[in-house]
């Protein structure tokens, strides 16, 4: 986790890098940067037009070159940088053709996008029922185009399909329709306004259309109302001012007080016949047009940094970041832990299948966590009590947020969101160079997983389904009765379930002991001479039944066979493990007799001292069939038993998490039988 939140903060660097270099290379071959002034006198009428069209100026009418420069003027500077984005984005709604529109299919289709959502603006062409369209498709497409630069949304209502709706109404005619929401409280009530003008060009239609959305805008033209409006407001602590000699504020600025509506306030100040200059030198606003955001904190000018174009993208991105909503929050994390998520993609060391699986896997597992601790976060959210610190923390944003280094990496936002072909080409290089790195860092370390093929990959993966899904079932159920919550599993998780994976860390807390002998014949091991002293035993015995003769060994060593091996491993967790633990044997197959355990206590040369309290004495591993050997290292399960470590461990890996003999779960502790008294009593007699 760490790692990919380490290589996710160094491709954030090595963007800001790239975008600082991209500067470097446009001021070495023209000279300029994108903060650089231009003076609208210098450009061509159709660029002049292509600005004012961006900001959302109409400029029908003014034949003239000068006329457009000055309105130009007039709206606010000119940069190097609005320049390129208001050409390039000309160029791509020219090459992308018509913007999507909506077709409404009815009266509710039409009350549930327009009326009842209330957070847009919406331009409807009404056609009537056997008549033709106010617009013609050509020009409908243009007006399309030219309203969805500045957020506005547009759709088609035909009658045909919904007559009586058109009937209730009022629509007779072909006509448009604008929805606007009236209130500057959010979710405010929407108002329809149809189009009653004669003429049908483009740009009449949509200056009637800007100037009923700068209705929205409170508009100061005295120097009293600016004073009031100035003043500190809790319930609108967050204003935006537009100082100009316009008419009416730009499209893009009174859409954006749709957009920000709840949030921020936005105010026009028409200072063409303006009564009092000095209010404006006290108030620090020494040029015209200007953009002020009137915070508690204080005031910050607009336009004068890197990125803070005059357009709809630029100011919104600004407003953002300044006064954000939850789901601006939402959005921004999403993004986050998805290029966190895919860098595992190239972290993953191995087949190409696996890098996808756990691509798949963290996508999941990750968007799961998001989406879960965002519900109580939103409930948090919600109470009274928290509005102080919400306070706070909007207040710390926007300290941080009107710094020189907010600027630059607002205007690497837009400058990337721009060019998602740049995005992703730096993205997949920077995942490529981790992927190289971690194979320098794993090649001392590479493990046989790493380099298996597709195929052995997704083999073992299916072992490892069918290792969980057939998981294998307690060969007594007896056994069960040592553990109620043993068995409790059992009945809620059937053995035909899916498994969940167990994590192997358990394993190196197994214990593990050399098998040591005593005496000369320490090479032989005890398993030689248990085998040859078993042998002769069983032989008497035979003899002595034949004979009816009692035999050797005696009652009580009798009662500690044939105890289970849960009895002798509770007795032996009780007793001394010098004593008595050494007394105990572990009976595999043929090696039940009580003989044999005679024989392993008087007679065998195994150096039962150094194997752990709680034990099973053993002489043979159960899973290759052969006899302990001296210097052998061994390992012990929870249950008692003992066995060849490499052999255990061979086990287990391969997903039989149980013991070979009992079965028992070999993560889970043994819980055994409180019947320790009776046993230390029948001992003791």
């Amino acid at each position: 986790m760490w790692l990919k939140l380490f290589f996710l903060l160094l491709y954030f660097i090595v963007l800001f890098m790239l975008a600082r270099i991209f500067e470097a290379v446009v001021w070495y071959e023209t000279g300029m940067f994108a903060t650089q002034l231009v003076d609208p006198v210098t450009l061509s009428y159709k660029k002049l037009k292509t600005i004012l069209e961006c900001r959302g100026l109409g400029y029908s009418g003014l034949a003239e070159k000068k006329d457009v420069s000055e309105l130009v003027e007039k709206s606010g500077e000119l940069t190097q940088g609005e320049l390129y984005s208001a050409i390039k984005k000309e160029k791509e709604q020219t090459e992308a053709g018509d913007a999507s529109t909506t077709h409404f299919s009815g009266e509710m289709h039409f009350y549930e996008l327009v009326e009842d959502t209330k957070d847009g603006i919406w331009l409807v062409q009404v056609i009537a029922q056997d008549r033709d369209a106010l617009l013609s498709q050509s020009n409908w497409g243009k007006m399309v185009q030219k309203v969805s630069q500045f957020g506005i949304r547009t759709g088609t209502f035909n009658c045909s399909n919904d007559y009586r709706s058109c009937i209730k109404r009022g629509w007779q005619r072909s006509t448009l329709i604008m929805s606007v929401p009236q209130t500057s409280a959010s979710k405010g009530k929407v108002m329809l306004k149809e189009y009653n003008g004669r003429r049908i060009e483009t740009e009449h239609i949509f200056r009637w259309m800007t100037s009923h959305v700068a209705h929205r805008i409170k508009t100061l033209h005295q120097s009293e109302q600016l004073v009031e409006e100035w003043r500190s407001d809790p319930a609108h602590p967050v204003k935006m001012f537009l100082f100009a000699r316009l008419s009416q504020p730009p499209a893009f600025f009174s859409a954006l007080s749709v957009k920000f509506t709840g949030r921020i306030e936005f105010i026009f100040v028409d200072v063409r016949r303006w009564d009092n200059h000095s209010i404006l030198s006290e108030l620090d606003v020494t040029q015209s047009p200007a953009y002020i955001l009137k915070m508690p904190e204080g005031i910050y000018r607009y336009g004068n940094s890197t990125g803070e174009f005059l357009s709809l993208a630029a100011m919104d991105t600004f407003l953002r970041s300044i006064q954000p909503e939850v789901n601006d929050l939402f959005v921004l994390s999403l993004v986050l832990i998805n290029l966190l998520a895919w860098m595992d993609l190239f972290i993953t060391q191995g087949a190409t299948v696996k890098r996808f699986v756990v691509l798949i896997r963290t996508l999941g597992t990750y968007n799961s966590i998001l989406l879960g601790s965002w519900l109580p976060v939103l409930a948090i959210l919600q109470l009274p009590y928290l509005e102080t610190l919400y306070g706070y923390s909007l207040k710390l944003l926007r300290y941080a947020d009107t710094t020189t280094l907010a600027s630059l990496v607002r205007a690497d936002w837009t400058f990337y969101s721009s060019h998602p072909a740049l995005f992703l080409s730096t993205y997949l290089a920077h995942g490529l160079l981790v992927d190289y790195f971690e194979k320098k860092r794993r090649c001392g370390i590479r493990s046989q997983e790493d380099n298996t093929t597709n195929l052995e990959w997704l083999a073992s993966l299916w072992d490892w389904y069918t290792s969980y899904l057939l998981h294998p079932i307690a060969s007594d159920p007896s056994d069960w009765e040592d553990d109620q919550n043993f068995l409790l599993e059992r009945l809620a998780f059937p053995d035909l379930w899916l498994r969940p994976l167990v994590n192997m860390d358990y394993i190196t807390a197994l214990p593990t002991w050399r098998f040591r002998a005593v005496g000369d014949d320490a090479g032989e091991g005890c398993g030689g001479r248990l085998d040859e002293e078993t042998d002769s035993l069983r032989s008497d015995t035979e003899s002595r039944k034949q004979t009816n003769s009692p035999p050797h060994s005696s009652s009580h060593e009798s009662f500690l066979c044939s105890q289970d091996s849960n009895t002798q491993l509770s007795v032996c967790n009780n007793m001394d493990a010098s004593s008595s633990c050494q007394s105990f044997c572990c009976c595999h197959g043929n090696r039940g007799s009580t003989s044999a355990n005679e024989t392993l206590k008087d007679g065998c040369l195994c150096d039962w001292s150094m194997w752990p309290c709680g034990m099973l004495h053993c002489s043979e591993c159960v899973v290759c069939l052969e006899n302990f050997v001296g210097e052998e290292l061994l390992m012990g399960l929870p249950c008692g038993h003992a066995f060849h470590q490499h052999c255990i461990v061979v086990w287990l890996a391969a997903g039989r998490h149980c013991c070979p003999v009992c079965r028992w779960p070999s993560y889970k502790k043994k819980q055994h039988r409180a019947a320790h008294s009776s046993t230390e009593n029948a001992l003791q007699d």
